[in-house]
């Protein structure tokens, strides 16, 4: 019987050692990618909170488009500290040149929801003010976050606008409309939770969450108001800035259904809202940094040519 050669050993070598150049390439161009060269600024106060500082982190890239986008660092309506958000998470903002401005908020059961709502206007309203100084256009100002970050996104999309004229302040007397919303997972309607583990069964708040929205939760006629208040499908017009919305067919805790309705109400308001589904995505999936790329190219189209104010 004729005996088969056996394999080269060099040749195996040659092989492994090119696969392991791939791998090592690739590993290296993903580093690069996710480390931007950055100039950051963080902790810059922009406003007061029972007592509290509230902050935000000025992430400036190398090359910067003038344009700006706030990221709501929020979950549960729970915020960071100032410095928190790692730039890899922004890499896809970053590299488009988008100067991203990090929210922190007052954490609640500290703050309530409401509160924590109006101190992201005023995130906002601060960000505006000092858009020159920043080097950002005022007028074309993105907003992007994911869960409680997505509602807070949308609250300021639904109910952003000039603030009150005889106000002392100036940065209160600014508007705090954004021009494109990008975000993950939203909660657009607290008095609708459908399938949500957190519906306790009976329209009241989320089971977890009760505390975050002050005393008067627990009353349900005080709650109906409240949670209308601050749910964004009560607040959609037809000034909606443009909304992209990633959401996972396998949430159980913010269930698909609430940005289902969300953009049936836009899309009656004729509203743009896209809603791209995650099949099998949950509260979160491994491939949302690379979602995260789709997002700058939603504000490329939205704000790159929005050549006015909302």
């Amino acid at each position: 019987m004729k005996r088969l050669p056996l394999p080269c050993p060099f040749s195996l070598r040659a092989v492994a050692l090119t696969v392991l150049s791939i791998v090592g390439a690739v590993v290296s161009v993903g580093g690069w990618y996710l480390h931007p060269v950055v100039e950051r600024t963080d902790g810059v106060v922009y406003g007061q909170r029972n007592g509290d500082s509230l902050s935000l982190d000025v992430i400036r890239p190398a090359q910067p488009n003038g344009l700006g986008v706030a990221f709501m660092v929020s979950g549960g309506w729970r915020s960071g500290e100032p410095g928190e958000l790692p730039v890899w998470m922004m890499a896809p903002l970053l590299r488009r040149g988008y100067t991203v401005f990090a929210i922190y908020h007052v954490s609640q059961p500290e703050a309530t929801v409401m509160e924590i709502i109006e101190d992201v206007h005023r995130g906002i309203r601060f960000v505006r003010h000092h858009a020159d100084e920043y080097g950002i256009d005022p007028d074309r100002i993105g907003v992007s976050g994911g869960s409680a970050g997505g509602h807070l996104s949308l609250m300021l999309a639904a109910r952003g606008g000039p603030g009150p004229g005889e106000s002392p302040d100036p940065v209160d007397r600014e508007s705090s409309a954004v021009q494109a919303v990008a975000i993950f997972y939203p909660v657009t309607d607290l008095l609708n939770l459908g399938d949500s583990t957190e519906n306790p069964g009976d329209g009241g708040p989320p089971r977890s969450y009760v505390q975050a929205f002050g005393p008067d939760a627990t009353n349900m006629a005080a709650w109906k108001v409240i949670g209308r208040e601050c749910s964004p499908i009560y607040h959609v017009t037809t000034n909606l800035p443009p909304v992209l919305i990633y959401h996972g067919d396998a949430d159980t805790l913010v269930t698909l259904d609430q940005s289902e309705r969300f953009r049936e109400r836009a899309v009656e308001q004729g509203a743009e809202v896209k809603l791209v589904v995650q099949p099998g995505g949950q509260h979160g999936w491994p491939t949302m940094l690379w979602d995260a790329r789709r997002f700058a190219d939603w504000f490329d189209r939205h704000l790159q040519s929005n050549a006015g104010p909302d």
